[in-house]
């Protein structure tokens, strides 16, 4: 009798060990109803002609996507594979058209530097997405500028350490309106440059890249879950360099409006 006891208070026990288990996984917003203690806004940016917003999830960039920016920056264009890092989200900076944005000169840095690209924005995605259906994920497109604290990458790189602190910091997204690919199309050619004060810097095509979007994401696909709100960089061509205090950077995609900034 002893035993029987003990048997059915173990199993009593252990149905209450798996309700409390059950409980605990739920959300602890599901369970009290509690509210985030300190919100953080959701990071969006505007959509040409719509009132809605798109919301950002994830920032992607590619490492050295046009063969002559691959050799200025020391490296073989035709044995690399394609490598690519992240920005935070918040370090978006929104820059309507026909102005000239006021863009802070960065902290830490002696060699801060421009790199003009085409940005994509997807609305939906997944895994291993094969390169042919890769742009059906692809809602629309923008006119970026992947900001770099040179002096900063460099050195890290230099000391084998990851060189986040070069590229992800406040303002170092800057990025123009989207425009719906369902009205321009997708971009695979196209002239694209930066000047500054009036100077050509970079000047190039988009049918330079090594690797295409749709191959940018067929590839990111593989070592991510790729989901609606994720961007990603394309990529810089080459004369990359430095900005100072009082530049005017203007910046041209062939099919889509420009965009420009003053470092402050």
């Amino acid at each position: 009798m002893e035993k029987n006891i003990d048997r059915r208070t173990l199993l009593a026990t252990g149905a209450l060990a798996l309700a409390g288990a059950a409980t605990q996984s739920q959300p602890a917003a599901a369970q009290t109803g509690a509210k985030a203690m300190f919100p953080v806004p959701a990071v969006t940016i505007p959509i040409v002609g719509e009132t809605d917003v798109f919301q950002v999830r994830r920032i992607y960039c590619i490492g050295r996507n046009y063969a002559a920016h691959a050799i200025e920056r020391g490296s073989d264009p035709d044995r690399e594979p394609p490598f690519f890092f992240q920005k935070p989200t918040d370090a978006i900076q929104n820059v309507r058209i026909g102005e000239v944005a006021d863009h802070p000169y960065p902290s830490l840095t002696k060699n801060y530097h421009h790199e003009v690209e085409l940005v994509a924005a997807l609305k939906s995605g997944g895994t291993n997405i094969p390169a042919e259906q890769a742009l059906d994920h692809v809602y629309g497109y923008a006119l970026g500028l992947d900001m770099t604290r040179r002096d900063l990458q460099n050195g890290m790189a230099a000391e084998k350490k990851p060189w986040e602190i070069g590229k992800s910091f406040d303002h170092a997204a800057v990025l123009g309106p989207i425009h719906p690919a369902a009205k321009t199309g997708h971009f695979t050619k196209g002239a694209i440059s930066l000047s500054v004060n009036g100077a050509i810097r970079q000047n190039s095509d988009l049918d330079k890249m090594i690797w295409s979007v749709a191959e940018q994401i067929a590839k990111l696909s593989e070592a991510f879950e790729l989901k609606a709100g994720d961007i990603i960089y394309s990529g810089t061509p080459e004369n990359v360099g430095p900005v100072v205090k009082g530049d005017v950077l203007l910046c041209k995609l062939q099919g889509l409006p420009d965009m420009s900034i003053r470092i402050v």
